[in-house]
């Protein structure tokens, strides 16, 4: 027996292809993860002044209410059950883009995020509370909560956000100033 026997005898195997495959879809899954909150922090301030204004709205507010006096399991299954529905509707309008299918996924995807935004988030907001006593729930929420955090302060997408919120503004002040007034319609005698 040669002295490299024993050696060869006790090296750890390498990776099997299933471990190989696990870490791939770890991998994608982390990609996908990660641009899903990116896109979400970009896009959120485009529309957040239309939900801040449907939170005003006194119909919301008493929807809330109702949804902070039930119990966890009942604020669970109501937010389980559209975001079952519209979270993958996200992802199938980004696979249409990808396809070439550019409107309707697009259609798609923003009306998955404004469903997204004024429901699913009004029904999470509202009763948080009562999710944070469910133990599997609550490590779910600060979980996603540091996973984002982190992927926003990885890329300081706050500085970007800043920058695009600016551009956005000079961009409707340059339109504001194209438009034509009504005295500039009429003709000078």
């Amino acid at each position: 027996m040669s002295p490299h026997a024993s050696i060869d005898a006790h090296a750890k195997p390498g990776r099997g292809p299933a471990k190989v495959l696990l870490a791939g879809l770890g991998l994608i899954f982390r990609l996908a993860c990660a641009l899903v909150i990116i896109l979400d922090e970009l896009v959120r301030p485009l529309y957040r002044p239309l939900i801040d204004r449907l939170a005003a709205l006194a119909p919301m507010r008493a929807l809330e209410r109702w949804i902070g006096a039930r119990t966890p399991l009942v604020v669970l299954t109501l937010l389980i059950i559209p975001y079952a529905i519209v979270e993958p509707l996200k992802f199938v309008g980004l696979l249409w883009i990808a396809d070439g299918h550019v409107r309707t996924g697009g259609t798609v995807f923003v009306l998955a995020h404004l469903v997204s935004f004024i429901l699913i988030e009004r029904i999470f907001t509202a009763g948080k509370p009562q999710l944070m006593t469910i133990g599997w729930m609550r490590w779910v929420i600060e979980t996603a909560s540091a996973v984002r955090d982190a992927v926003v302060a990885r890329l300081r997408l706050h500085i970007f956000k800043r920058r695009l919120l600016a551009l956005l503004r000079h961009l409707r002040f340059r339109l504001r100033r194209m438009r034509p007034t009504r005295n500039s319609d009429q003709t000078q005698v």
